[in-house]
């Protein structure tokens, strides 16, 4: 195989700020691409990623899903996102009892109250679409779930921010990121102490109470740590991907007003648009496995016990799996290839459903509140934040 010198490093500017042309000279020069100065993997063609996602006696999840815990050697805490099955099975299954259909469809009304109580805040005449609206209220969605008081569910948005914020070139959680974390779980441990003495109708209340069953057919509950690590993961999660996909699509239809048009003619179109939102510019780009052998694949050798980014952001454009990927085409054909927008595999996303209502009650809302609309180009601004790509500014302005 040829040598490529495309260099992929998610601590930089090319990177959050798109890496876009990075991930295709990946998916054609170095399918399996090595990184030296950080000493990872990573998949970026959409059969590997997919195979990736469903192979995790190959890419585990038990050590981590970012850089920096990988190479450490894993998380000390049991939590979902880091397990291999069957313990994830199990978890999962728990889980799933309080994330039913019906439980998601009985936030609609929370959701649009919410969505609406910023919307009616932000001054028509110039408004940050992230800072004002997109990242405010999937955090207060979440936490009224959760349980959280009103009050506080602002500052757990700006711990999840800290938590995942990052410097060029910073691939350890730095100390304000420290900081956040300690401050999220204390936050939630005294929270699920409260639930335990005085349950309330709420899903901490429900995980507090809900049994797992075991492989020897018994059952046991969640202790107080196992369920802070997966509240706080929930909260960090349910924030990040809508609000980011909500800003990137406030973004990319000011880019492609043809689409907006399309959205304002039919209504109907709206989870597709989601759908090709997630696709075309997923919140979530990628994740970290471990490599639990030694893969051989177009001729390179991931040795056992390395990190492999599998990249999902790049696998959705890759012209081997969709038409004209770089398009944004709300009608595009979406049985061409399977959406990696949300995961795949034995780690799908559990909110996938919450995330796709809000986004889509949102979407109705902004076209109501802001038919013709402009973006003031010079000041949008990318967060720089890891795994998770998207806007940090996306000023706007409402026509008349």
């Amino acid at each position: 195989m040829t040598r490529s010198d495309v260099i992929f490093d998610p601590f930089s500017e090319d990177f959050f700020n798109g890496p876009w042309e990075t991930y295709r000279r990946m998916q054609e020069e170095t399918p399996v691409y090595y990184s030296q100065e950080h000493d990872f993997y990573a998949l970026t063609r959409h059969e590997d990623v997919a195979a990736a996602y469903k192979d995790f006696e190959t890419y585990s999840s038990a050590f981590g899903l970012d850089l920096a815990t990988v190479r450490s050697g894993g998380y000390p805490v049991r939590s979902l996102i880091f397990m291999d099955p069957p313990d994830h099975r199990h978890m999962r299954s728990l889980l799933n009892k309080v994330f039913t259909p019906r439980a998601i469809e009985s936030q609609r009304a929370m959701i649009t109250e919410k969505i609406d109580k910023y919307l009616s805040r932000v001054d028509p005449d110039g408004f940050d679409a992230v800072q004002d609206f997109a990242a405010a209220f999937p955090v207060e969605v979440i936490t009224t779930m959760l349980g959280v008081p009103e009050e506080h569910a602002q500052q757990v948005r700006l711990w999840i921010d800290d938590l995942l914020r990052r410097e060029i070139g910073q691939v350890e959680l730095g100390e304000k990121g420290t900081q956040a974390s300690i401050a999220t779980a204390m936050f939630y441990y005294d929270l699920v102490v409260k639930r335990r003495a005085e349950p309330q109708d709420d899903l901490l209340s429900k995980l507090i109470a809900a049994e797992m069953a075991r492989d020897d057919g018994g059952t046991e509950k969640l202790d107080d740590i196992e369920i802070v690590a997966f509240v706080s993961l929930l909260g960090g999660a349910g924030t990040e991907t809508v609000a980011k996909l909500i800003g990137s699509a406030v973004h990319v239809f000011a880019r492609n007003p043809d689409q907006w048009q399309k959205l304002l003619d039919d209504r109907s179109k709206i989870p597709a648009a989601v759908e090709e939102l997630l696709r075309y510019d997923a919140p979530a780009q990628y994740t970290v496995r471990r490599s639990m052998k030694s893969v051989e694949l177009h001729g390179v050798t991931i040795p056992e016990g390395k990190p492999v980014f599998v990249i999902g952001g790049a696998a959705n454009r890759d012209p081997r799996a969709w038409t004209d990927p770089d398009t944004f085409d709300i009608d595009r054909d979406r049985t061409e290839a399977q959406n990696l927008g949300m995961g795949y595999g034995v780690h799908s996303c559990l909110g996938a459903a919450l995330g796709r209502m809000q986004s889509a009650i949102a979407l109705e809302k902004l076209l109501d509140f802001m038919p013709r609309y402009e973006v003031d180009w010079d000041d949008c601004k990318r967060a720089h934040m890891q795994n998770v790509m998207g806007w940090q500014n996306v000023p706007v302005r409402v026509l008349r």
